[in-house]
């Protein structure tokens, strides 16, 4: 199926943006809402948790378990101990410049075991969201992600999706992008975070810079769909047989990863210095981690520590 890459016809009717009812699978509607942990009233300590044992384990890719094409030290190891211990394993990122299947295979060209039903993505959440509400993508992503939806439902109703386009980001696709959201079609962003470390080791503009000025321009709010959305945490527990207190999510990025995933109901969250952490980056966020690590090998430790 074609996906729509130019404005499409003008739509004579939509309807408003729902808020969805959480789910347990990505077949199920996304909620709708945006997180700012900056501005959260949470006091600046640290979350301490000693109500439930670990059982579920959230990990975070791109500065965790690699950067760029490199594997980081002791990932591999760290995950195959993590495994043994029998605990509840799903790999989650906010990454949107390559297609599910091709992140697995980056993952497991580094020898990092794994399966494709352990593998999260906020593009997989989103063709979930446009096959239950039926709606044609009209996209703003990366060249290499838009393959990804090629089996979305059509229909006379659009929804807009934004992801890390990269150079795509251009001023016309913008443009006509925000036409296409006057017109009435639903605002759908795949992740909104503020930037990533890049392959230079620098940072870079993320999708959210994107967004928020989408957002400001139309005034309207998008549908998040990857961390730190509720939903999206939920889907990849399904199966588990524990509840979000007993998760924990390993990340490098202070906001969404760690302060989203306790502000959306995790039990843990640990932040490595890995990755695009920079220092104090825990002290910047509400509410902080329950831990600061050196890597993802000392996560490991820790989460087998707490683990029943």
């Amino acid at each position: 199926m074609a996906i729509a890459e130019s404005e499409p016809e003008p739509i004579k009717s939509i309807s408003p943006v729902k808020i969805a009812e959480p789910f347990n699978s990505l077949s199920s509607p996304l909620i709708l809402g945006h997180f700012d942990a900056a501005q959260s009233k949470a006091p600046p300590v640290f979350h301490t948790s000693e109500v439930s044992m670990i059982n579920a384990v959230f990990l975070d890719l791109s500065g965790v378990i690699y950067q760029g094409k490199t594997v980081l030290p002791g990932a591999c190891d760290a995950v195959v101990q993590l495994r043994r211990a029998g605990l509840f394993l799903r790999f989650l990122t906010n990454t949107t410049r390559a297609t599910k299947q091709a992140v697995l295979e980056n993952l497991q060209s580094m020898g990092l075991e794994c399966d494709i039903c352990e593998v999260f993505t906020p593009a997989q959440a989103a063709c979930a969201w446009l096959r239950h509400n039926k709606r044609t993508p009209y996209l703003l992503v990366h060249p290499d992600l838009k393959e990804e939806f090629q089996d979305c439902s059509v229909s006379n109703q659009y929804a807009v999706v934004v992801g890390d386009a990269g150079h795509a980001f251009s001023y016309d696709e913008l443009n006509k992008a925000f036409r296409v959201l006057l017109q009435g079609a639903d605002f759908l962003a795949l992740a909104e975070n503020r930037n990533f470390k890049d392959s230079d080791g620098c940072l870079s503009l993320d999708a959210g810079p994107f967004i928020h000025a989408l957002e400001f321009a139309t005034r309207r709010s998008a549908t998040l769909l990857g961390k730190p959305s509720r939903s999206f945490f939920e889907a990849a527990l399904d199966g588990a047989g524990c509840g979000l207190d007993q998760a924990v999510m390993v990340g490098d990025d202070a906001e969404s990863d760690v302060s989203g995933a306790l502000h959306s109901g995790l039990g843990y969250a640990l932040l490595v210095r890995t990755g695009k952490y920079r220092p104090n980056d825990e002290l910047a966020f509400s509410p902080p981690p329950t831990d600061v690590v050196d890597d993802i090998s000392t996560a490991a430790s820790w989460i087998l520590d707490h683990h029943k």
